[in-house]
């Protein structure tokens, strides 16, 4: 698959090839689901807490008597049949646990298949550099003005290019992370992606492209070396 690759000013200047086969060939969607999900569940705090009847502050006297005024009885205001009463079943417990766990080459393949999806749908604008003398937004909205870009956007920016993400940091509906952060939760929340070539030539050779066996040896050899060192 070949990507074209732009610079500062929109404009066309070559095409970067991409194997389609490294991420995945195809869009697995069920992975991505589970992939989603799974980010999502995990950002949970699980602090949510709601009060029942005697938690909430007010009398606990009847709003009115109850016979003669021809009128159905009541209880006090706190009951939850009241708007600002208390909650039938709250949710009172100290703590909840949401975290979802998956293995690391599941998450990998994921990360890398949502990418191939925004390959297909041509919603990755690739830039051949990001580099800036200063801090300055307009250059940033002029880049997305000439690829073309309306709504959300991720931009991946190297940690130690200040001046690129000091530019993007105040564009409504711009989102910045590191390359290394880039994953199916962030590209799917998204609609485009703008990368440096360089950035997304080192993400599809780091780490996250071993999605086999070896990827489980070298964690273990790592392991061992720093087990021996120690």
């Amino acid at each position: 698959m070949d990507v074209p690759v732009y610079n500062l000013q929109g404009a066309e200047v070559g095409s970067f090839t991409i194997d389609e086969a490294s991420l995945g060939g195809t869009v697995n969607h069920a992975l991505l689901k589970q992939a989603f999900v799974r980010y999502h569940a995990n950002r949970r705090q699980g602090s949510a807490r709601t009060k029942n009847r005697s938690l909430v502050e007010g009398s606990t006297r009847k709003l009115y008597r109850q016979k003669g005024t021809g009128r159905a009885r009541v209880g006090m205001a706190r009951t939850p049949t009241r708007r600002g009463g208390g909650v039938t079943f709250a949710k009172t417990r100290t703590s909840a646990d949401f975290r979802q766990d998956m293995p690391v080459k599941m998450r990998r393949k994921a990360n890398r298949n949502a990418l191939l999806a925004k390959l297909i749908d041509n919603e990755v604008k690739i830039v051949d550099s990001l580099s800036f003398d200063q801090p300055r937004t307009k250059a940033i909205e002029a880049l997305m003005d000439a690829v073309k870009i309306d709504r959300t956007c991720l931009m991946a920016i190297a940690p130690d290019n200040r001046n690129a993400r000091m530019s993007a940091r105040n564009i409504a509906g711009l989102t910045v992370c590191p390359p290394t952060q880039m994953t199916v939760y962030e590209l799917l929340n998204h609609r485009y992606l703008i990368i440096a070539k360089s950035d997304l030539e080192a993400w599809l050779n780091s780490a996250s492209s071993k999605t086999d066996k070896s990827a489980k040896a070298e964690v273990r050899s790592r392991t061992s070396k720093s087990g021996a060192a120690a």
